[in-house]
């Protein structure tokens, strides 16, 4: 009898046929060529933080909470070697005890690194790139049990730029090795500002801060804006009390209104202006790792596409406008975040300055016309959807969207001819 498997909303389900949990690279080797001659496909797994089905499968799951160890730390170069596995919310405050923290992260840390990387998951800041852009070097396990060392500089370049976001098609990443940075500190703050200014002036917040994202109730005419700047200057981060005492209130006062916004949906123009309405400046100055994450205890379904960065003012808008014209009962705000370009094959933001433009909503409503409303407008931006968020496209509609989409599948060719790590979202995000 298999196992049944389902990600963090509890949305996307499968029945593996087995889930094997390797504790070392060579079981993790062993693992895929075994399952690889019985003929059967493998996938693996870190959190399941994904809305869309790219970890599911009914044949052999690989669980990577056995391969989470710090191998190695170099203070002086920044360099950390950790495993496949390792999750994000344990590995920055390991980082810091080295004096180190990533560049820039996204706003969750519940993943593991290569669930982050593999699906190009970033935070915002228009100097900084996505995390996979901070991998310099990774040890794949392919379909044959070899265990290639890729790099920028290894006679496997190719592969490397196509590894560092592959959605897992091309093998098991069982080892990064990130750059990181020396340790900083965060001053963030939270205020709400008329919707219509902050969209008007949106490229000089986005110019005159370290990072800047905003968040914005559909039906309401104020949002939220998150400004905050990089230093060198000791953290203050006040009570460990208070933000508790916050998340609290927060992830408390969202479910309680969505639950009742599930039974009237007619109520959600008002209750999006009384959640804007109380949102207060509220200022914090911690370390990177402490800031950057917030705590997200209701359970959502998401959407969230890159676009050219010059499109982001106008497709805001028009998303508002959409969600108001359909008078469509949104109980979630729409995140606008932005990042730099960089040069893995499959990157969102490859290639060019980007804005991501995040929609969402309460897992236990209606959501589909929202989101292929909303992804019909970003289709007329050669939008990118992120490769870990629910979207409707197919390898057919996404390939002129990716310069390098060919380079991408010649190594894809080559690292897993039989596609032994295929399931029904690559075959349909990606081809046979």
């Amino acid at each position: 009898m298999s196992t049944v498997w389902r990600n963090w909303p509890g949305e996307q389900v499968c029945a593996p046929s087995t889930i094997v949990r390797p504790t070392s690279e060579a079981e993790l080797a062993e693992v895929i060529v075994r399952s690889a001659k019985r003929g059967e496909r493998v996938r693996a797994v870190g959190t399941g933080h994904s809305f869309t089905d790219c970890a599911c499968t009914d044949g052999v799951m690989i669980d990577m909470t056995g391969l989470q160890r710090v191998i190695d730390v170099n203070p002086a170069t920044g360099l950390a070697t950790v495993e496949g596995g390792a999750k994000l919310h344990a590995l920055l405050p390991q980082l810091a005890e080295y004096g180190l923290a990533l560049e820039n992260q996204g706003d969750i840390d519940k993943q593991s690194i290569t669930g982050a990387i593999a699906t190009a998951t970033h935070g915002t800041g228009a100097r900084f790139k996505n995390v996979s852009a901070n991998i310099v070097s990774l040890r794949l396990v392919t379909a044959g049990g070899d265990i290639l060392t890729l790099s920028d500089r290894s006679e496997n370049g190719e592969a490397y730029l196509a590894a560092r976001v592959s959605i897992g098609a091309l093998g098991v990443i069982s080892q990064v090795s990130l750059k990181a940075v020396p340790l900083f500190t965060l001053h963030r703050r939270d205020e709400r500002r008329p919707l219509s200014q902050t969209l008007e002036r949106l490229d000089e917040y986005v110019d005159g801060n370290d990072h800047f994202e905003i968040f914005v109730f559909p039906h309401a005419d104020t949002a939220i804006t998150r400004t905050t700047r990089r230093s060198d200057e000791e953290p203050r981060p006040g009570p460990a009390w208070r933000r508790r005492l916050n998340d609290d209130i927060e992830n408390g006062g969202l479910s309680l209104i969505c639950q009742t916004a599930r039974i009237f949906p007619r109520s959600a123009p008002g209750f999006n202006r009384l959640m804007t309405n109380l949102a207060s400046v509220s200022t914090v100055q911690d370390r990177a790792y402490k800031v950057y994450a917030s705590e997200r205890r209701v359970k959502f379904t998401e959407m969230e596409y890159a676009i050219p960065r010059e499109h982001g003012r106008a497709a805001t808008q028009r998303v508002i406008d959409l969600v108001r014209r359909r008078r469509l009962p949104i109980m979630f705000p729409l995140e606008v975040r932005f990042s730099a370009p960089d040069d893995a094959f499959l990157s969102t933001a490859h290639g060019r300055d980007t804005c991501y433009i995040a929609v969402h909503q309460y897992t236990a409503m209606e959501f589909e016309t929202y989101f292929r409303a909303v992804e019909e407008i970003m289709d007329e931006y050669a939008g990118r959807p992120h490769w870990g968020k629910r979207h409707y496209q197919t390898a057919g509609t996404l390939r002129e969207r990716y310069p390098e989409w060919d380079r991408f599948a010649a190594v894809r060719d080559r690292l897993d001819p039989d596609r032994v790590f295929l399931n029904d979202y690559t075959r349909r995000v990606l081809g046979k």
